[in-house]
């Protein structure tokens, strides 16, 4: 039996039960959310935001600072080099000191920066 070249040829397949679940499953990850479920979630990611941000610099500093302080502290007792590991140490100590400071400022200026929107939403929300 010979195929004709000029000829269209189309073929038809149903998805399975277990593919159209999955389908399904996947289109209702992509779907548009009810109003309710897209506030909460606005609500959920503007708060992770103030706390995230300010948490995430302040144990930024913290962690810049303990490095310095180990590595002055390593200098003096390992290598010898006194002066430059005091000098180091003694550095070490400003950005430990400075991450509860960064952590506050940072955390009111997303407050005032998002504030307003997380009181709107949590109003509406709960129905105020």
């Amino acid at each position: 039996m010979q195929k004709d070249n000029n000829g269209f040829s189309f073929t038809y397949s149903a998805p399975t039960d277990k593919e159209r679940r999955e389908i399904e499953s996947i289109r209702r990850q992509y779907a548009a959310a009810d109003k309710k479920e897209s506030d909460l979630d606005r609500l959920r990611s503007l708060h992770s935001r103030v706390y995230g941000s300010a948490a995430s610099l302040s144990l930024a500093s913290g962690i810049v600072g303990l490095l310095m302080f180990g590595g002055g502290m390593a200098l003096v007792l390992e290598f010898g080099r006194l002066a430059l590991g005091i000098i180091l140490a003694v550095l070490g100590i400003l950005p430990i000191a400075a991450a509860y400071p960064i952590y506050k400022s940072v955390m009111e200026r997303g407050r005032k920066k998002y504030g307003e929107e997380i009181l709107r939403l949590s109003e509406q929300l709960l129905g105020e």
